[in-house]
């Protein structure tokens, strides 16, 4: 755990080294408010609860979670200071783990300075603060899914604007799979047991199930599973790149 804490501690630095870093959390942010507020219409709604505010995090993580995970090995293989990175005395699942972490952390702190919505929904009304804390968490949980396939595919290309296009492209697939177009489609023709399996598949079904305030230990383990299958993933293109 040793290499892995140091890795991440060194890539977290990294991301506040550079203006990026806050850049990323003014629009995460601004975003955020635009959709809670205009397009959600959070006081038109006049509930007192966070339905308009976590609506929207599917789509906004579809497109700002791949502008994190693009860089993650794309900027090191195109520099080659990949080479150095596995120089040191760390494992390449260990740094996987790592650089993975660091991310997954900097989206944590993005998602954690929206709390003024929180207080403001206190201030109005009296909501379930359970629900909205378990909301927090799938919305970390599925921020975390995001990361993982992003990060997968940019150990896979050098160039970060076509590791961006893949990752939005199979981050979408993973949300619409819950999709009544989807599931109609496969619903005329398919056996029963496959559209469910293909429901499953869906991030925003898992992500909606937490938000209602249960913690289905099943919506966990998808998310869990998800996250080691593409941080494996990740490692094996890692290796297989180092043997070209």
């Amino acid at each position: 755990m040793n290499g892995v804490s140091t890795i991440a501690a060194r890539e977290l630095r990294a991301y506040f080294a550079t203006p990026l870093a806050y850049v990323f959390i003014v629009i995460f942010l601004a975003l955020m408010g635009v959709f809670t507020f205009y397009i959600g219409g959070f006081y038109e709604a006049e509930q007192a609860d966070l339905s308009a505010f976590f609506n929207f995090h599917p789509w906004l993580y579809l497109f700002l979670v791949p502008a994190i995970s693009m860089r993650l090995w794309a900027e090191e293989r195109k520099s080659g200071s990949i080479e150095l990175l596995m120089t040191l005395p760390v494992t390449t699942g260990q740094a996987v783990i790592g650089k993975y972490l660091a991310a997954w952390a900097f989206t944590g702190v993005a998602l954690a300075l929206t709390f003024p919505i929180w207080l403001t929904v206190n201030y109005l009304g009296d909501p379930d603060n359970g629900v909205i804390l378990a909301a927090y968490i799938g919305s970390l949980l599925m921020a975390g899914g995001f990361l993982a396939i992003g990060s997968c595919i940019s150990a896979a290309n050098k160039n970060q604007v076509v590791a961006f296009i893949i990752t939005v492209v199979i981050c979408f697939l993973f949300l619409l799979a819950g999709f009544p177009l989807v599931l109609d489609f496969f619903g005329g023709w398919a056996p029963q047991a496959l559209v469910d399996t293909i429901a499953s598949l869906s991030f925003r079904t898992h992500f909606e199930s937490i938000s209602k305030g249960i913690i289905d230990l099943r919506d966990v383990v998808y998310f869990a599973m998800v996250i080691a299958a593409w941080l494996y993933a990740t490692v094996v293109v890692i290796e297989l790149k180092k043997a070209d």
